[in-house]
């Protein structure tokens, strides 16, 4: 049996999901390697969208789980489980206020959205080993030996390094993080993740890391759980 052209065109098209994320969630690295599993599987045309967290929280008035006591208890006991169901090693740093709300994200966010021009390659390495430090290790991901660290990690040479670097700073990649984060504000995010799959030219938007179910069913594709099998890169 011989397929048409438009049905072998279909068989074989990719599948576009956005993945916007902040490595100061841990749900967001949930989404990043389940996604990352299941992209071959899913033929899936994964596009990685770092976006400013405290920006979505601010302009939507949302607050941190960890800011509401019961949450953050919550939240604690969580991780612990999704650090087994996944395989991902996830530790909550030891001082999370500290961490989280006086340090933030915000120069490593700039330093993926410059990545994401100059070292497109690299997005994927760099997002896993910002949240390797701060979600596994407890280690900083704020000052510049944190981050001259975690290019080095992720394979950059000196110059490239170097050269990424200048670029934190420069209004073109502030203008760029703020853009993505308007764009997942337009999408209706309130916070981090948001996954977009992209279906008939229409954006289907998903809120946090537990959604693989009605995302698979959405893209006609079967969930297969968290494949750990797939993890050989942590």
């Amino acid at each position: 049996m011989f397929l048409n052209y438009n049905t072998a065109k279909m068989a074989v098209a990719k599948r576009t999901v956005e993945l916007f994320y902040d490595v100061l969630s841990p749900y967001s690295w949930v989404a990043f390697e389940v996604l990352c599993r299941y992209r071959p599987k899913w033929n899936v045309d994964l596009q990685f969208r770092p976006f400013f967290l405290s920006g979505i929280m601010a302009a939507t008035g949302n607050r941190p789980p960890a800011m509401v006591p019961a949450k953050g208890t919550y939240m604690v006991k969580d991780i612990q489980r999704l650090r087994q169901f996944y395989g991902i090693p996830m530790t909550p740093p030891s001082d999370f206020a500290v961490t989280v709300f006086q340090k933030g994200s915000l120069s490593a966010m700039r330093l993926l959205t410059a990545a994401s021009k100059y070292h497109p390659d690299k997005v994927e390495h760099l997002s896993r080993e910002f949240w390797m430090r701060i979600w596994s290790r407890d280690e900083d991901i704020v000052e510049a030996q944190s981050l001259h660290e975690v290019c080095k990690k992720v394979g950059l040479n000196g110059d490239e390094t170097q050269s990424l670097m200048s670029k934190i700073g420069d209004q073109e990649t502030k203008d760029k993080l703020k853009e993505t984060t308007q764009k997942a504000l337009d999408l209706g995010a309130f916070g981090a993740p948001i996954i977009v799959a992209h279906v008939n030219g229409e954006p289907h938007m998903y809120f946090g890391s537990d959604r693989f179910l009605l995302l698979s069913h959405l893209l006609g594709v079967e969930w297969e759980g968290p494949l750990k099998s797939q993890n050989s890169k942590l």
